[in-house]
């Protein structure tokens, strides 16, 4: 009942007064249709009373019949044209009911925290949402379009055999409706359950498959395309089992329904002809309760379809409006304005932050990042370093200080704002799939032609995509795979630089990439960095010699801060770093020398040792 009356703004929108009308004579195309539909069999009765001679009302033997059963044709006719009307007026109504609710809820996934979707299972909440949509054009098309109308015909039918035949009768009739809803109810509910059983089997098979795609590469790494054909079998073998179950459920539930109707109708029937015996009705009226009844049978075997629609549709539907019932983790204070940025000048006071209680990451950083100044954090895995990003771009709030920019808190000011003015170029670039152009505008959709081209040229990627056959329009694939790391990367420094942030973050953006590729990468990242807010955090310590300052975590803690040579010569963590860094980079370069000397065939004394070429 909850979710129906979430439903009704959509059904009824306030701001739409052209649906309502809409609405308002869909219904009136319903109340004709269904008295149409009542008035139908009466034609069919009086044909047959003319056609056995029991009526002397008619003018002509055969004249009449005919026009009769010509005009119990043409009822038919009306009764199915007025449906359709009625269906071709609401659908309008439908669709933006379910667009909407789509719409809302797309919205709605945006808006929730970064801690969601780094836990959410992508296949598995794509098909909540498909299935919700789905839900939702069932429930607004079977309870407006075939619930009001079954109702509606009840009625008339009930009061129609009142008076064409008596109370006994409509006694009848009642207890048919009676058990036949409550079988179609207790057994749909049955259903039901089975139904939820499908719909989790197919939510898990679903996420399993989507998770095995996006890790093709991974999956063959490892040769293990067997395994993953198997725990995908395993979700589809449960599937297989609730979906056999559901179908023989149905056969069961439609069983049910027809031996209910046909006891109904025998009864009625033989007190019909009986009465027929006696002389108290005609022929006519034999044909007349029958079709009144067959009449019945039909909204009666809607009210099953109805009930088992709505019924699933509120079972696919609930997972959906349980996704709308999650709340926003951070949101916008009532009337913040917007970010003012003049210096673009960043500073943490005393921070901490934790995502668990439990394991504290951040405890009491302070620094600033001077307006125009490269500010770097460097620090071992696990210090903290990304979560300042993160912070910064209000994914999170803090747990306590705070982090301004020029002086205004992050968490008093539209979100929308501050990460207007923040440029990111992430370590894992992830690019949608679609051309390069797509990807690169993304940092200004409305940007011309020629401030694209440039924007490529100073990340170093125009003359690579002036080489490829389609140009700015090739698609790039799947999170951007059939782009090289660096190719990827000069992508996302691309659309950065046509955002043209006032403050740039740098989150080890080339810590994934070959030294020579990074060395190419860095003097494009130098380039929009100067005379910009920068921010870098990087695990390589050679992308940040040339930094105004350089602060080290250690567990959540500033260790460090000043120079690279004065770190240095102060011979703490940051040396310590810094020399096992140099000392991996060297081995790095004496191993790539002998590669080289070995496929030209030359021997180099002392190195020998270091490297097995293969055979």
């Amino acid at each position: 009942m909850t979710t129906l009356i979430n439903l009704r703004p959509y059904i009824w929108p306030s701001d739409r007064p052209d649906l309502k009308i809409r609405v308002l004579w869909a219904l009136v195309a319903l109340v004709i249709a269904k008295a149409v539909t009542v008035l139908s069999p009466y034609f069919f009765a009086w044909a047959t009373d003319a056609l056995t001679g029991e009526t002397d009302s008619l003018p002509a033997f055969l004249v009449a019949p005919l026009m009769l059963v010509l005009a119990y044709n043409a009822a038919r006719v009306m009764a199915v044209a007025f449906n359709q009307i009625r269906d071709a007026l609401f659908a309008r109504v439908g669709q933006h009911a379910v667009r909407q609710l789509a719409q809302i809820t797309f919205r709605h996934l945006h808006e929730l925290s970064l801690r969601f979707h780094l836990a959410r299972r992508t296949g598995g909440l794509s098909r909540v949402i498909e299935r919700g949509v789905k839900g939702i054009e069932a429930i607004v098309r079977f309870t407006i379009l075939n619930g009001i109308p079954t109702i509606l015909e009840f009625a008339i039918m009930a009061a129609v055999i009142w008076w064409q035949f008596g109370l006994v009768y409509v006694v009848i009739v009642a207890v048919m409706i009676v058990a036949y809803v409550w079988y179609t109810i207790l057994a749909s509910n049955w259903r039901i359950a089975i139904r939820r059983e499908m719909n989790d089997s197919d939510t898990e098979a679903n996420s399993k498959a989507i998770d095995s795609l996006l890790n093709f590469e991974t999956v063959k790494y490892f040769g293990n395309e067997q395994m993953e054909a198997e725990r995908f079998d395993a979700s589809m073998r449960s599937y297989e089992k609730a979906a056999t179950r559901v179908w023989t459920s149905l056969a069961w539930l439609n069983f049910g329904q027809t031996v209910i109707l046909g006891v109904g109708m025998a009864a009625c029937m033989v007190l019909s002809a009986m009465a027929v015996q006696r002389g108290e009705q005609t022929i006519g009226d034999f044909v007349l309760i029958n079709a009144l009844l067959m009449q019945i049978s039909i909204p009666l075997n809607f009210i099953g379809f109805i009930y088992r629609e709505i019924r699933q549709g509120l079972a696919d539907i609930e997972e959906m409006f349980a996704l709308l019932r999650v709340p926003a983790e951070i949101t916008n204070r009532e009337n913040a304005p917007n970010l003012k940025v003049e210096n673009a000048a960043i500073r943490f006071e005393n921070v901490t932050f934790h995502y668990d209680a439990n394991r504290p990451i951040l405890k009491g950083i302070d620094f600033e990042v001077p307006a125009g100044q490269t500010i770097a954090i460097v620090g071992p895995s696990g210090a903290g370093k990304s979560t300042i990003s993160r912070l910064l771009f209000r994914f999170y709030d803090v747990t306590g200080g705070r982090v301004t920019i020029d002086g205004q808190d992050v968490r008093d000011v539209t979100q929308k704002s501050v990460r207007d003015v923040i440029g990111m170029v992430p370590q894992d670039t992830v690019l949608f799939n679609e051309s390069i152009a797509y990807n690169i505008r993304y940092g200004r959709v409305n940007a011309s032609e020629e401030e694209l081209s440039e924007a490529a040229r100073m990340a170093q990627i125009h003359d690579f995509i002036s080489t490829l056959p389609e140009g700015y329009d090739t698609q790039v694939g799947e999170r951007g795979l059939k782009l090289s790391g660096g190719e990827k990367q000069r992508v996302a420094i691309a659309r950065t630089i046509l955002k043209a942030p006032p403050i740039l973050i740098l989150d080890e953006a080339t810590s994934a990439l070959d030294t020579h590729t990074e060395q190419e990468i860095q003097s494009a990242l130098d380039q929009v960095s100067r005379n910009r807010t920068t921010l870098v955090i990087a695990h390589r310590l050679s992308t940040v010699v040339n930094a105004h300052q350089i602060i080290v975590l250690e567990g959540g803690l500033i260790a460090e801060r000043g120079t690279h040579s004065e770190l240095l010569a102060r011979q703490g963590l940051y040396a310590s770093m810094w020399d096992r860094q140099r000392e991996a980079n060297e081995a790095e370069e004496r191993l790539r020398a002998v590669r080289e000397a070995d496929d030209r065939g030359i021997v180099l004394r002392g190195q020998t040792a270091d490297y097995i070429p293969p055979k």
